[in-house]
């Protein structure tokens, strides 16, 4: 739907603790004295106190992402396709020509052009689905004068680094045109690596508020956490997520030695010490176990496979319709909505592998939260939570068509087959 959003690649947790939870846990943690640990009884406990209620709704919700994952590439390609029938494209590219003779400020006029553009014509599709929908199921807390103000700060950016990657990639397609796929990936990927490199100190703060978490037990408890597993981390941040929306998150990020430990306020109005901890030794599993570096590889096997698959694809489309659409080869950047819709297809197309790829990932960081934090009620108590938005139990297709998270289920019996090794005595089998 915008330069960002077709030309990237890859870059949560939880809410409201259930009322019953804490005496569950109790039950769960006392049995193990009378009799072996069931790790299965164990997790269908935890998800026996979803209400009926609570299953649908979680459900139908979860279930409407599907549809969303294909209406949104639908209306991609139905922005490029009007674009390109009405000649719409070609006429930025006219205007944009008749301001400057120079070719990298045209691409970057067009670019300014296509973004606002493009925006304003999916905005009513946005607001039903990032406002209406949001609302509807309560995740959100904006009004929508403020979540169009969030969506104005996001056109700004989108602006700014979108049409800089836009400016620098067509630059690459003039230059090198045989080869401009492979070397055109390299820019991206670059552009990748700078916007993970400085996002949660420039980006992010844009969004949100953030501030030192105030001395606490906890805050000692999680910069211990972070000493333990040789995470280079002296402070922990808090955010105010709670005026754009009720779910809980946190994240460890950093680059190059850097790194982030930052938990927004629901995380902390809204989850025990045992959850937050537990949410935490999974984000700090993503930073111990380089999963930026590795997502940052997968990125740009996808990238540069997407770009070859652009620089086959195109001249052929463009071959057939080029005098219907006024537009030239791949180097004439009036043609960037049938590359846009190219990569559209093809990124859609690898739905199931990108969240396989990241799904793997995280249940990687699920197993090493477990054994960091040591939680694995906490554990189980987030990974409920996330029902509210997420469906816990679904098919196993649908795991692996849909999921970038392991399932709730999943990660609940994660936590208790743990917990049930944990208790056996050593030695026993």
């Amino acid at each position: 739907m915008s330069l960002v959003l077709c030309f990237s690649a890859v870059m949560a947790v939880a809410q409201p603790l259930s009322p019953t939870a804490p005496t569950m846990t109790a039950t769960l943690s006392g049995a193990s004295a009378a009799a072996p640990f069931d790790a299965d009884a164990a997790t269908a406990a935890y998800l026996a106190t979803m209400t009926p209620a609570a299953k649908l709704r979680s459900d139908r919700y979860f279930e409407g992402g599907y549809w969303l994952i294909l209406w949104d590439a639908l209306i991609t390609l139905g922005v490029c396709a009007l674009l390109l029938t009405t000649q719409w494209s070609v006429r930025m590219r006219a205007a944009a020509e008749r301001l400057t003779r120079r070719k990298w400020l045209q691409t970057m006029l067009f670019g300014v052009q296509y973004v606002v553009v493009s925006t304003l014509i999916v905005l009513p599709w946005s607001a039903y689905e990032g406002y209406f929908r949001e609302h509807q199921y309560g995740m959100s807390n904006l009004s929508f004068l403020a979540w169009l103000g969030e969506q104005g700060k996001a056109l700004l950016l989108t602006m700014l680094f979108g049409t800089l990657a836009l400016t620098a990639i067509y630059a690459v397609i003039r230059r090198v045109p045989k080869t401009w796929w492979l070397w055109g990936s390299v820019v991206m990927v670059l552009f990748m690596m700078a916007g993970a490199a400085i996002g949660p100190t420039y980006l992010e703060p844009v969004f949100n508020k953030f501030y030192p978490l105030a001395d606490s037990p906890l805050k000692q408890d999680i910069l211990s956490l972070a000493r333990a597993n040789s995470i280079p981390a002296n402070q922990v941040y808090a955010y105010d997520a709670s005026r754009q929306t009720t779910k809980v998150s946190a994240h460890v990020s950093g680059m190059f030695g850097s790194v982030q430990i930052s938990l927004n306020d629901n995380l902390l109005n809204r989850s025990t010490p045992a959850e937050v901890k537990a949410v935490l030794g999974h984000e700090m599993g993503h930073y111990v176990l380089n999963h930026m570096y590795k997502g940052l590889v997968w990125a740009s096997i996808v990238i540069v496979v997407g770009f070859a698959w652009l620089a086959f694809a195109y001249g052929r489309v463009q071959a057939r319709y080029a005098h219907r659409w006024g537009i030239g080869g791949v180097s004439d950047v009036a043609g960037l909505p049938l590359l846009l819709a190219l990569f559209t297809v093809y990124s859609f197309l690898l739905t199931p592998l990108e969240n396989t790829v990241s799904r793997t990932m995280e249940a990687e960081a699920d197993a090493f939260g477990l054994n960091a934090a040591r939680e694995p009620d906490g554990f189980a108590q987030a990974a409920l939570a996330l029902s509210d938005y997420r469906k816990m139990s679904p098919a196993a297709i649908e795991e692996v068509i849909f999921y970038d998270h392991p399932s709730g289920w999943n990660r609940i019996h994660r936590a208790m087959v743990w917990k049930a090794e944990s208790l056996r005595p050593q030695g026993t089998h």
